[in-house]
């Protein structure tokens, strides 16, 4: 299938101070847009000017939020060339996130060739301050007129692209983490595994009361038990608790984080034990007092890594690190975005050049 090319015959004008750009404000000027019908398959394959859809009232995304989308970026080198981070890896799960949810998988081929070709129209966009970066979200929506709960027959996927700032405005500052004994963000059986909005709109509410207690994530519970945690909205866990990393194990309710899968090789590379295991909270908690928890930190697309700070549980809070990230995570956050950035060598074929 061949890409036509339609781009914006005006510019936008690009944001001067990068320090200013925030996450998922500004969208560049033109987006990646293609279609599918059953019996016909991905067609009309272009590459157009950015700018809103038309969609029938009665589209089943609308109503069964029938989507799914993903999250990487792409990074400016020391030498100004651009690069894209495990991006087939993202690929490959918006394919597995499409199956689950019933829906059309794309070619993994023709959908890089795609993103690397809407990135060299607007490399213009990636942003070069320390710490910034191009995000990208490729998204599939259904896009069929009915209102029978069904999977859809029609569909409509897209790429757009968003300069974003560096996601530490004051510097690695360690986060607190508000854990809930009360909802649940996914159970066995239903989609916590894939990137589907449905998800994300089940963890709004429990956000909103974190954040309005002056929390910055909240960390999930398994829903059986109520007893291990999981992961946070936005984030993979991972807690280095008697000298050993744990990490809860992929089971279908937690995400298959590509940064997640960078984190644990370069853990094992550095001769340290990892354990996918489930940690108890109160092993979490206990652990903060007793100092068999040394350092805690999530890791995703947006943030890399970020440290954790301090844990709050029913009524009770503990800290971790003296306010300070730890010796581990800072090691893991330099080693990855090294890597990222072009300024470590990248022995894992993990970079790819656009």
């Amino acid at each position: 299938m061949d890409i036509e090319l339609k781009p914006a015959p005006v510019k936008k004008p690009r944001v001067e101070d990068e320090s200013k750009l925030g996450f998922g404000k500004y969208f560049t000027d033109n987006m990646f847009v293609m279609n599918y019908k059953e019996g016909v398959g991905w067609h009309d394959a272009r590459i157009v000017p950015y700018g809103p859809f038309t969609l029938d009232p009665s589209a089943l995304v609308l109503h069964y939020a029938q989507e799914i989308f993903e999250g990487l970026k792409a990074f400016r080198q020391e030498d100004g060339s651009v690069a894209l981070f495990r991006p087939l890896d993202n690929i490959r799960r918006f394919n597995r996130s499409a199956h689950r949810m019933c829906m059309p998988e794309v070619d993994e081929e023709f959908f890089l060739h795609a993103l690397k070709e809407l990135i060299r129209v607007e490399s213009d966009w990636v942003p070069s301050s320390k710490g910034t970066s191009l995000y990208i979200r490729p998204t599939m929506i259904a896009s069929e007129a009915a209102l029978g709960l069904k999977s859809a027959s029609e569909f409509l996927c897209f790429i757009i692209l968003s300069p974003v700032g560096a996601y530490y405005k004051n510097g690695l500052e360690p986060v607190k983490i508000w854990i809930s004994d009360e909802y649940v963000r996914a159970a066995p059986g239903g989609t916590g595994d894939c990137k589907t909005g449905g998800n994300y709109a089940a963890s709004l509410y429990a956000s909103a009361q974190a954040t309005r207690n002056g929390y910055d994530q909240v960390l999930w519970l398994d829903a059986t038990h109520r007893k291990y945690v999981e992961e946070v909205g936005s984030m993979n866990m991972f807690f280095v608790y008697d000298d050993k990393v744990y990490t809860s194990p992929l089971r279908g309710t937690i995400l298959n984080g590509v940064t997640r899968r960078s984190i644990l090789a370069l853990v094992e590379e550095m001769g340290l034990e990892v354990v996918e295991h489930p940690l108890a909270v109160e092993d979490i908690m206990e652990g903060a007092v007793n100092g068999r928890l040394k350092e805690a930190f999530g890791t995703g697309t947006a943030c890399v890594v970020s440290p954790v700070g301090q844990f709050t549980y029913k009524d009770e809070t503990v800290s971790l690190g003296n306010g300070q990230m730890g010796v581990l995570t800072t090691q893991l956050y330099n080693t990855l975005t090294g890597i990222q950035y072009g300024t470590l060598k990248d022995n894992r074929g993990w970079v790819l050049s656009v």
